[in-house]
């Protein structure tokens, strides 16, 4: 309810009207006056309310009047009335209804009373209700109300004294206010600014109005008071304390601070009075000394002697002053800044250190004050640097804290137990978790500063940002307080930390903003001028506050950190470090940067540690002494004495300090704090990237992290030396010290080009030291820089080239390291962050930037020219996984790729190489179809570059079958590849033509794609003469199967260059290796394995290799002949072919020589190509209408199948296209048969030169042959000619025949050795011919079938023919000699114990089957030919018998029972043919000469010398007869009965033969018991019936026949008698002895004959028999008849039957006579 309501009035009313009353009452007694001016006071009061309507108005006009009563009851001095008075006044106070002659009558009577000493509170209470409510009391009576307050402070009674101490406060800040509220009301109003102030009448308040005149009086006498000096307006004090007076001048400067600032008398006031008021009071304190004087006494008489409550009052007002009015008094400030320094010095009493402390405390959480000392001293000339000396000052006053004797209690006194001495035992407890209990028990975890032997609790003395003072707020203590151990140092500590705090936040906060201001003005491109002047002071300023403040802080900060045991206080002082470090980087200032940086880095490492890096930075820093304005500032190092918690136990990176190294839980903490100023900081480190890392890298090692996978470092063991210890504390610390580490360079993505290049260069150098002392020590080395290098590329991947160059470089130098670890790790992250470089999703990518993929794949190839194998090793491992991830977009980049995988070498290893060669592998599998053509080559060159090496054979081998998938690729994508080459041709030709040089290519003039396979066969060709015989093999076998399956492609011309470069160049080369190979043995392959008889010399493995390269390039000219021959020179290309191939086939070595006949024979087998209606050529192709184009694709004899897309005539037609100029040429026609014949005439030559030459038997004067052709050599070679044979038969001529018969006769004579015998001869029991006898006769077959067809010319070939094949039925009689080697004959050579090393025997073969087979063809032929006249003039028949003559005449002698048998009847079905031929061609004289020999052959061979074998069993004998038999009916059926046609001579011969056979066949050889078997009767009979039968012959044509059958008869007549007589004879003789059995046989035999005679004469017309005839017959019969004598009974038998036949003589047969004829 508001004191104007009507309610309120009419209360008021009320009770005034009551107290009147009872004033009245009270008074009626002993004051009449006061009752009656009561009672007139109730009248008055009425009268007001009834008349008036503002009741308040009316009363204030007559308050003196309505006043007066109650004054004069306080008048009485009667406590009831007086109580009851003021408490009225102070009611109409509260309804403001005093006015101004009311209020001054109102403070008389309080005055009366204070002197009276009445009623002091309520006094006091009055006053302020007065004062308060309104504001009518000015000026003297204003004055009067205070100097009664003053007054009443001073009593007896110190309720009231305080009551008015508080009273006095609040009416000074009333005064205060009043003159404030007076101001805003006329704020509005113009006003004059008011006449400078003169200093001559400090009184001159003219100007001001009222309540500010009061404020300005009372301002100015408490200065007066203070100062000791009388007041102007405060008339009327008795007292006045000092203390009292600092406090009211405080509280107002502090609270009305615009006053002083916007007028000027005021400002004047704080300038002439106040500040020379504080400096003369703070004389004492100046110049005191601690100790000068006794203890301090509690007057403040003694000037010289500080007294604690003024100078702490002092420096209250000295903080106000500085806070609110530094502007104004820029001079004096300074001067209390100074004085303020000088409190903190060691000299002054403790508890004047500890109030400057907190006063210094409350400006150091001011910033922007800081600041504006700075601009206004420090940055000034001449001027005291008063910001650097606040610093310093903090700074030397920790500092005289820890060394002043006195400062702080002496460590041994108040150090906990156990943490004297070398503080083991604290470590110990300490690390057990417990800490110690001291000797009261209590445990000692106080937070505190140690630092050599002195320790120093701290305390919680102030929020953080806020100077909460403890001593300057103690305004009630008269005596200096007693100040607890550590509380200056506790303060001074949070006076630095918040200085550093308000310093760096303030500088930020702005320069964010500044840079805000930048970015919208750029954003706007306004131009930057000059809009805001005050910029680069601004910045000047900062720097300026750095400069002046670093050091200090640096060394304040040094020395805490090192004294500090409470890892809170550490990490403060740490984050003070680190701001300032910053900032001082954000502002560029580099040493204070480095010089921070550099103390938390020393604080990281153990103490005294050797780490150059942070004693050539910090040089110019530690240990030096600072001095600053006299101040000494000791930078102090780390001292290693300080009871820290050991957490681990490492090894030193450094050279010099061997042993181990200790870290506390401090050096961990700083650094994470060194990790956290590189990670969120790392932009403005610049340099000082050093710094950090060579400390990270330090500690790192000692706390043995190794560099994982990326570069991430984990912990790991220590590889040498003892191992590191760990705490399970760091244990649990360090995966999140190494997460940290990792982020740290994870952010690099964050900083700018510029920081990121300090970075780099920062972790090279460090990389470069590492290196260095990895130099010539085993010792591990640091693997800190490289991890990180590659963990900082990999996260800056989008921005890789602007730090490629330097970090490849170094990293390379790293890979050619010798310490294996350091260059490990050198290539794991080349190869990283190749690997990265590659994945990562570039803008714009990879492809579309050839520059830089090129960029990133140029290190790979640097490490090939690294020698170390592990690092190509790891080269080739990234090269593998790189093809794996990003093998399908490498484009330009893959000859980098295949050079680095072909940049192989022999002294590699083999490993090196499987590795490269797997990624070829791949290469070659998955990635020809991706890369740029123009690398094909490249990958042919690598590929054979894997086939040449020689440390692991698998891999050349499997790298011949990776060129032959190579050719098939190329077959496959023919006409991409060519069209992409042909491109590229174009450009690299204009290339050329630009620089006018000619173009470089190898194989130039060729075309693109063919120069890309002639590549590929060069490569080849080059693996066929490796010297290892397994590459040579399968690189021949792929050479020839590429030309062969992919030929095709090639272009005409480009088959020049194969045959010329490829394929004669490759045969020139392996002749010569062949030759000149070494023929020692080769004992074993290498390891374990055996090698085979036929390959264990150098010379037998190039034998092969010669055997294959032939055999392919024959099979080349075979299936290739119709492009070849296009070419101007094919027939010198035949030539050179030949003589290869005979060159080979006179190799020593069977197998060449075996295969070299091959070979020819697979040329021969070539088809003459066929005529231009049906070329598979192109150029016939292009001139066909379509219709004729399909029946092209059917293959001709002789010609690979084309396939079916022809991709090569599509590219014959792509060159012809181009060629078109030329017309084709007219196919050539009988050119080419002629140019056939005189090939195979070559080839012809090229045979007989080589039969020649392998069948001429060796020269006699020889030991023993040097070399004989084996069997199937000569086989092969002899089955050769049929094929030849087929091409030159129109021109083979009777001397190419004899040429022919001369090489078959050598082949077939050449001997084999002994040993080879059993494998050609199954077994020489068996009559089998060898296949080079077959191919013999094969071959005069394929002739004499040639003659037989072809025509009549040929036909005289036939007796040559003959001759030859007789020439070999010889054999079977006399075997042929080889020159002068001795054979055996196979039956007796001893091949089944050959002796080792004893010259091989020869064994001459079997001839026999070979001879008859060879009679069998004889006859054969003969059958054919018999005829023909050639063969009757060449007396081929005569030869025939005479060559027969031998076998029939030896019979029994033969070497082979066959034979002869053979001969026989060879001789029979001969003359079967011939004798009717003979007979014809009689009369022309030709045959004459065969008679005789017949004749001959027949008694050679029916009266043969030869005995039979004695083992010929009687079947057997019998059989033979039957075959002399055969011949006699031979005789008796196609000679004797054309006698006529034959000369006499012959039939003469024939008949004594018979004559012979008929009487005197037996054998002599046989036992007695045999004799009538082996008398052969038979033939003996068969002459007789033969002779019987041509002597009467009842058709006697001719007086010649008759003649022979009379000469038969008595030849047959006088034998038998003669016998007869000759038995008798001899019979007579012998007497009982019996005759030899032969003689019995005989007569027995004659006695036959005589039988067989009668009856034969009996059976014959008389007329024919002649009668000399009888008259013989007859006279053999009394012959007969003295034979009856004999004993014999055998005899006798025959004897009978031989007489018998006589009984028909006995009547003689009565003869007519017919024409004078018997």
């Amino acid at each position: 309810m508001s004191t104007s309501s009507p309610e309120a009035v009419k209360k008021l009313l009320e009770n005034m009207q009551t107290d009147l009353r009872s004033l009245s009452m009270e008074c009626k007694k002993k004051f009449p006056p006061v009752k009656e001016a009561a009672e007139s006071g109730i009248v008055k009061i009425k009268t007001i309310a009834a008349r008036n309507t503002d009741i308040l108005a009316a009363l204030k006009e007559n308050s003196s009047e309505v006043v007066q009563p109650f004054l004069m009851g306080c008048g009485t001095k009667e406590p009831k009335i007086t109580q009851l008075c003021l408490a009225a006044i102070q009611r109409l106070m509260t309804h403001e209804v005093v006015s101004e002659a009311a209020a001054g009558n109102i403070i008389n009577m309080l005055w009366q009373l204070m002197e009276n000493g009445l009623e002091e509170l309520k006094l006091l209470q009055t006053v302020l209700v007065l004062l308060t409510t309104n504001t009518v009391v000015h000026d003297e009576v204003l004055s009067k109300a205070i100097v009664l307050c003053f007054r009443l402070h001073f009593t007896k009674d110190t309720i009231t004294n305080n009551t008015a101490a508080a009273t006095v406060r609040q009416v000074v800040t009333v005064v205060f206010e009043r003159m404030v509220a007076e101001d805003d009301r006329f704020k509005g109003m113009a006003d004059e600014p008011p006449p400078v102030q003169g200093n001559s009448n400090r009184r001159s308040v003219s100007t001001l109005r009222p309540s500010a005149k009061d404020a300005y009086m009372l301002f100015q006498d408490l200065c007066q008071l203070v100062n000791a000096d009388a007041p102007y307006w405060l008339v009327g004090m008795t007292e006045m304390t000092r203390t009292f007076g600092l406090e009211l001048l405080e509280s107002v400067l502090n609270d009305f601070p615009g006053v002083f600032l916007q007028h000027q008398e005021f400002s004047f006031l704080l300038k002439e009075r106040v500040c020379p008021l504080v400096i003369k009071l703070f004389s004492p304190n100046i110049k005191f000394r601690q100790g000068s004087s006794g203890g301090s006494s509690a007057s403040p008489a003694p000037v010289e002697k500080p007294y604690f409550p003024i100078c702490m009052r002092l420096l209250r007002v000295v903080s106000v002053l500085i806070k609110h009015f530094y502007s104004l008094l820029v001079t004096e400030c300074e001067i209390f800044l100074s004085l303020l320094v000088k409190f903190l010095d060691g000299e002054k009493p403790q508890w004047l250190r500890a109030v400057a402390v907190e006063s210094v405390h409350r400006l150091c959480v001011q910033p922007h004050l800081l600041r504006s000392f700075c601009q206004s001293y420090d940055m000034k000339q001449h001027s005291t640097k008063v910001f650097r000396d606040i610093v310093n000052a903090l700074g030397s006053f920790i500092q005289s804290l820890f060394i002043v004797p006195n400062a702080g209690n002496p460590a041994s006194t108040n150090t906990p137990v156990g943490q004297c001495g070398s503080g083991s035992a604290a470590q110990t407890a300490a690390q057990s978790g417990q800490g110690l209990a001291g000797a009261s028990g209590v445990l000692t975890t106080q937070a505190a500063f140690e630092y050599r032997g002195t320790w120093i609790p701290l305390m919680t003395v102030s929020v953080q940002g806020s100077a909460k003072a403890t001593y300057l707020e103690m305004l009630d203590k008269v005596e200096p307080p007693s100040i607890p151990e550590g509380y200056a140092m506790s303060v001074a500590f949070s006076a630095l930390l918040d200085l550093v705090r308000g310093i760096t936040s303030m500088i930020e906060k702005e320069l964010a903003k500044e840079e805000e201001e930048a970015a919208t003005r750029d954003g706007s491109e306004a131009p930057a001028s000059q809009e805001n002047p005050q910029e680069p002071l601004a910045h000047q300023v900062w720097e300026e506050m750095v400069n002046a403040c670093w050091c200090g802080l640096l060394a304040a900060l040094s020395l805490l950190l090192d004294a500090s045991t409470d890892e809170t206080a550490t990490e403060n002082i740490l984050k003070a470090e680190l701001t300032m470090a910053t900032l001082c980087g954000r502002l560029a200032l580099v040493t204070p940067r480095d010089a921070f940086i550099t103390a938390i880095c020393k604080a990281s490492l153990p103490p005294h540690y050797a780490l150059t890096v942070l004693s050539s930075h910090a040089g110019n820093l530690s240990n030096k002494t600072y001095s600053i304005q006299g101040q000494s500032v000791q930078i102090i190092s780390p001292s290693s004495e300080s009871h820290q918690q050991v957490v681990a136990v490492g090894q030193p990176l450094t050279v010099q300090p061997q042993g181990t190294v200790v870290l506390t839980a401090k050096n961990i903490q700083c650094m994470r704090t060194l990790l956290n100023l590189a990670h969120c900081h790392g932009a403005v480190l610049g340099t000082s990237w050093q710094l950090v890392l060579a400390t990270l890298q330090h500690l790192v090692w000692i706390l043995g992290l190794k560099p994982g996978v990326g570069g991430v470092l984990k912990p790991g063991r220590a590889v040498e030396g003892p191992s590191t210890v760990l705490t399970t504390a760091v244990m649990t610390d360090l995966p999140v010290i190494s997460n940290i580490l990792s982020r740290l360079f994870e952010s690099s993505q964050y900083l700018d080009d510029v920081s990121l290049h300090h970075l780099i260069n920062a972790l090279c150098s460090l990389s470069m030291e590492a290196m260095e002392m990895a130099f010539g020590n085993n010792k591990e080395p640091s693997l800190f820089a490289v991890a990180k290098l590659l963990e900082t590329g990999l996260v800056n991947m989008d921005r890789i080239e602007i730090l490629w160059r330097p970090l490849t470089a170094h990293l390379l130098e790293v890979c050619q390291h010798p310490n294996a670890r350091m260059r490990e790790w050198g290539a794991e992250a080349v190869t990283s962050l190749i690997k990265a470089g590659l994945s990562y999703k570039h803008e714009p990518p990879l492809s579309q930037n050839q520059r830089l993929q090129l960029l990133l794949l140029n290190p790979l190839k640097e490490l090939s020219n690294v020698l170390h194998a592990d690092i190509r090793q790891k080269q080739l491992e990234c090269v593998l996984q790189i093809l794996q991830s990003q093998g399908d977009s490498l484009g330009p980049g893959w000859p980098l790729v295949l050079g680095v995988i072909g940049a192989i070498r022999n002294d590699q290893g083999e490993s090196l190489i499987r590795t490269a060669f797997q990624c070829l592998q791949l290469v070659v599998t998955d990635f020809l179809p991706t890369m740029p053509c123009t690398c094909l080559q490249i990958v042919v060159d690598v590929a054979g570059s894997f086939g040449l090496q020689n440390q692991e054979l698998n891999i050349s081998l499997t790298s011949i079958g990776l060129l032959w998938n190579i050719s098939d690729y190329f077959f496959q994508r023919g006409e991409t590849i060519t069209d992409e080459l042909e491109r590229e041709e174009v450009m690299l030709e204009k290339q050329a033509k630009e620089k006018g040089e000619p173009l470089n290519r190898p194989f130039h003039p060729a075309p693109p794609f063919d120069c890309l396979w002639l590549c590929l066969y060069a490569k080849l060709g080059e693996m066929c003469v490796d010297p290892r015989p397994a590459v040579r093999k399968s690189a021949g076998q792929t050479l020839f199967s590429t030309i062969a399956a992919h030929g095709t492609l090639l272009q005409q011309p480009t088959w020049h260059i194969v045959v010329w470069k490829v394929l004669f160049h490759l045969l020139d080369r392996v002749r010569k290796s062949s030759t000149s190979a070494d023929k020692e043995k080769i004992e074993s392959g290498g390891g374990n394995i055996l090698i085979h008889h036929s390959r264990d010399t150098a010379e037998k493995q190039w034998a092969e290799t010669w055997v294959l390269t032939l055999a392919g390039v024959a099979r080349i000219f075979n299936t290739r002949r119709y492009p070849l021959q296009q070419l101007g020179d094919f027939f010198k290309a035949w030539e050179v072919l030949l003589d290869h191939i005979q060159s080979a086939a006179l190799s020593k070595n069977n197998e060449v020589s075996l295969a070299a006949l091959k070979s020819f024979q697979e040329i021969l087998q070539i088809v003459t190509p066929v005529k231009d209606t049906e070329k598979p050529e192109p150029l016939a192709a292009m001139c066909v209408p379509p219709v004729l184009v399909d029946p092209l694709a059917i293959p001709g004899p002789g010609r690979p199948l084309l396939r079916s897309d022809s991709l090569a005539e599509r590219l014959a037609q792509r060159y012809m296209n181009s060629a078109q100029a030329q017309p084709p040429l007219p196919p050539p026609g009988g050119a080419e048969e002629l140019d056939d014949s005189a090939l195979w005439w070559s080839a012809w030559n090229t045979w007989y030169r080589t039969g020649t030459e392998c069948t001429r038997p060796p020269p006699p004067g020889a030991d023993k042959p040097s070399f004989i052709p084996s069997q199937p050599f000569l086989t092969a070679l002899v089955q050769i000619f049929p094929a030849l044979y087929q091409h030159v038969k129109s021109g083979f001529s009777m001397e190419d025949l004899r040429k022919l018969g001369v090489i078959l006769h050598g082949a077939v004579s050449v001997p084999i050795s002994s040993d080879a015998s059993p494998f050609i001869l199954p077994s020489y029991t068996e009559a089998v011919l060898t296949s080079l006898q077959e191919a013999v006769l094969t071959a005069l077959d394929v002739l004499q079938k040639a003659i037989c067809v072809g025509p009549e010319t040929l036909q005289v070939m036939y007796p040559a023919i003959f001759e030859q094949l007789l020439l070999f039925v010889e054999f079977s009689c006399k075997p042929p000699q080889y020159g002068k080697v001795e054979t055996k004959h196979v039956a007796n050579a001893k091949y089944n114990q050959i002796q080792l090393f004893a010259p091989a025997e020869w064994v001459a073969l079997n001839y026999v089957p070979f001879a008859e087979r060879s009679l069998e063809v004889v006859v054969d032929l003969y059958h054919k030919t018999a005829c023909h006249k050639a063969v009757i003039n060449e007396k081929v028949l005569q030869n025939i018998i005479k060559t027969l003559r031998m076998p029939l005449g030896l019979k029994y002698a033969c070497p082979a029972e066959s034979t002869w048998k053979l001969a026989v009847s060879s001789l029979l079905k001969v003359l079967s043919i011939g004798l009717p031929v003979a007979r014809q061609h009689a009369s022309s004289g030709k045959f004459d000469t065969m008679w005789p020999e017949l004749a001959g052959a027949f008694e050679d061979f029916l009266f043969t010398k030869s005995t039979p074998p004695d083992n010929l069993s009687i079947q057997e004998f019998q059989k033979n007869e039957a075959v002399d038999v055969e011949v006699v009916q031979l005789i008796s059926t196609e000679i004797l009965p054309f006698a006529n046609f034959i000369p006499k001579d012959f039939v003469a011969q024939i008949m004594a033969m018979l004559n012979r056979g008929s009487i005197h066949s037996q054998s002599s050889s046989f036992t007695e018991a045999e004799i009538d078997i082996r008398m052969r009767e038979d033939f003996s009979k068969v002459c007789f019936e033969t002779l019987l039968q041509f002597s009467f012959s009842n058709k006697v044509s001719t007086p010649q026949e008759g003649y022979i059958s009379r000469m038969a008869l008595s030849v047959l007549l006088q034998r038998a008698q003669d016998v007869l007589r000759r038995y008798v004879d001899d019979e007579r003789l012998s007497g009982r002895c019996p005759l030899p059995r032969q003689q019995v046989t005989e007569i027995i035999f004659v006695l036959k004959a005589v039988s067989t005679l009668m009856d034969s004469l009996k059976k014959t017309q008389p007329e024919n028999v002649d009668g000399n005839t009888w008259a013989q017959v007859i006279a053999l019969y009394p012959t007969l008849v003295e034979c009856i004598t004999c004993s014999s009974s055998e005899v006798s038998s025959a004897l009978k039957e031989a007489l018998g036949p006589f009984k028909d003589f006995m009547q003689p047969p009565v003869s007519k006579v017919q024409n004078g004829e018997s």
